[in-house]
Parts: C-alpha cells; sequence; structure tokens
C-alpha cells in the first residue's frame, strides 16, 4: 500500500515545537517569542498531548525550562531557524505502519539557511525509530496541506518559483509528490499573502478543516493587503470542486510600516487542541470563534503570537507532529 501523509485532525502521539534562540532573529522580539512559543507548548501540553520542545543550547534550556510546565519535555538538538514544519520530518502511514519523508531544504529559497536546518528532519525521524525515503526536490511541510483523502493544496508562487526546482514543471513536481506523500489530486492556488518570505506558504493562505473542506480568510476591510489573494484562492478552490468556509482576515497589520502577512489560518490542530494566532486586531474574537466552529470535536483557543510573527512566522509554522500509528 503507498504510504499518505495523514490530514493534521488526525491523532497524534506527540508535538515537536522549536523553541526561538536566536536574538538576529528577532530583533527587539525574542523574549516576547519565546514567551509566546512556551504558552503554545503549554497549552498543548495541558490538553493531553506530549510536546517536545527542541532547545538550542544550556542557555537556551535554561530560558525555555523558565517558561513551560514540568508536562513539557525539553530536547537538545542542533537547529536554526524554528520553523520545524519546514524542516522537520514529513510522516506518512500505510498498512505496516509509519515513515518518515525528507525532501531538499534550500533555506526557503535561498534566503536563510542556518547550520542545522538540513539535518534536523532525519534526526528527529530517526529518533523516532522511523525509516526515511529521500527526495532531492525542494519542498518545505508549509506548502502543503492535505485532507487525508489523496488531495493537496498548495500555491503556485512556492511550488513552482524558480528558487526551488527549476528544473522540475508542474506535472513533475505532482509526480513527486504523490511518490512521496501519497497525494493524487493537486489544488493549485496562486499567490501566499504579500512579505511573507516563504514565497507564500499555503498554511498561511488556506487549510484543509475536513475531507474536501478548505478554510480560506476573508478581507476586513477596504485596506486588507490580502483580499484579491483571498478571493483569487476561493475561487481556484470552489472551480476545483472543494467545498469552502471563510473565516476573518486579522486585517491590515502593519509593524515598522511593513506590511506583515498575519493569518489566523496559520493555526495548529493538535489531538486535543486548535490553538490559534492572534496579533491584536480587532478581529482577533471574531477569527477565534470562526475557528472553533470549524472544530466541534476539540477546544480551539487563540494565543497571542504577534511576537513569533516578528520572527517571520507562526505556531503552525513552528510545529510538526507525529501521527499515530
Amino acid at each position: 500500500m503507498t504510504g499518505l501523509m495523514p490530514p493534521e485532525w488526525a491523532p497524534q502521539d506527540w508535538l515537536w515545537i522549536g523553541f526561538p534562540h536566536l536574538a538576529e532573529e528577532w530583533p527587539g522580539w525574542l523574549e516576547p517569542a519565546q514567551e509566546q512559543m512556551a504558552a503554545f507548548a503549554n497549552a498543548v501540553a495541558e490538553s493531553g498531548q506530549e510536546v517536545r520542545l527542541l532547545v538550542r543550547d544550556a542557555a537556551n534550556e535554561a530560558r525555555a525550562a523558565s517558561l513551560v510546565s514540568g508536562k513539557v519535555t525539553l530536547e537538545r538538538r542542533t537547529y536554526g531557524d524554528i520553523w520545524l514544519r519546514d524542516t522537520g520530518p514529513l510522516i506518512v502511514a500505510d498498512g505496516a505502519g509509519r515513515s518518515a519523508r525528507r525532501f531538499g531544504f534550500n533555506g526557503w529559497g535561498g534566503k536563510y539557511l542556518m547550520p542545522g536546518d538540513q539535518e534536523i528532519g532525519a534526526e528527529l525521524a530517526c529518533h523516532a525509530g522511523l525509516a526515511i525515503e529521500a527526495s532531492p526536490m525542494i519542498l518545505e511541510g508549509g506548502a502543503v496541506d492535505g485532507d487525508g483523502t489523496g488531495l493537496v493544496a498548495t500555491t503556485e508562487q512556492c511550488l513552482l518559483n524558480p528558487n526551488r526546482n527549476p528544473d522540475m514543471d508542474r506535472g513533475g513536481i505532482e509526480a513527486e509528490l504523490h511518490r512521496m506523500l501519497g497525494f493524487d489530486r493537486v489544488l493549485w492556488l496562486g499567490d501566499g499573502l504579500i512579505n511573507d518570505h516563504t514565497d507564500g506558504h499555503v498554511d498561511n493562505l488556506a487549510r484543509f478543516v475536513a475531507p474536501n473542506r478548505l478554510v480560506v480568510p476573508e478581507a476586513t476591510g477596504a485596506d486588507d493587503p490580502n483580499a484579491a489573494i483571498y478571493e483569487d484562492a476561493k475561487r481556484r478552490a470552489e472551480a476545483f470542486g472543494v467545498d469552502i468556509a471563510t473565516i476573518p482576515s486579522p486585517g491590515l497589520i502593519v509593524r515598522d510600516g511593513t506590511f506583515e502577512p498575519a493569518s489566523y489560518v496559520n493555526f495548529a490542530i493538535t489531538t486535543n487542541l486548535v490553538v490559534v494566532p492572534t496579533f491584536g486586531s480587532p478581529h482577533d474574537e471574531a477569527g477565534v470563534a470562526a475557528i472553533a466552529e470549524l472544530f466541534p470535536d476539540r477546544a480551539t483557543i487563540g494565543l497571542p503570537g504577534d511576537a513569533v510573527l516578528a520572527g517571520g512566522g507562526g505556531f503552525h509554522c513552528a510545529s510538526q507532529q507525529m501521527p499515530s500509528a
């Protein structure tokens, strides 16, 4: 049986989370980013799921230990960026069990490549006792989102970007997604959010919340910088035959004069809990409530994620789940 990457809402054995450690990645924001990531780890652990929080060195471990509860396990690892959704292992399951898939990683198109980022995925998979199959194709986990039936959503801006796989066309990429992750249908969305340094990862734009059901934000004001992007994603998904659920956008979020790629869609789905990043937007409460309606089988909470976003990502970006066998 061909392996298939389970949907994120499937039962999980644990959640890996990266803990911020680089002051230059969060200039002026490192300590609050650490506090927000610790709050995320604590919430998942308190919900009854195992959390493995990666820490970089002794000082980083001491800082994490001062912020998390005893229910969170700390693991000393060598990693650069904390975005384990992209650098961690992607897990597939078949009738015989689980195995890991590792794709090439080039620092999001050559932008950011730090020691450990190309090795951490295999290291975590080996520590978990998983066999690993590797692919030369450049792919980050946040660039794909599957619904558990073989359908996957992605963006043209990212997967067709010449800074990833210039020698592969759309058909070749689809074939490799099928061979490695079991996806046999690809929903190609267009661009991701403005100023998303990942070149438009789909996990900041649109996510599956059930088989063939995709959540897409709606603009919340005339000044929403991503209004046209949301509408384009919705049109493409509807034309593909996908059921659409909509949630409010955070609206215009600006830091140091620049539009921030803030998104409630960067929520993390865990076995008992959905964690939604909030940004101090007047739409935070409505955004969290709309996502809660999509997951009636588990609790949903909003946690501040503005400091985490200052480093370039969110709770979903910083985590990677181990699906239950």
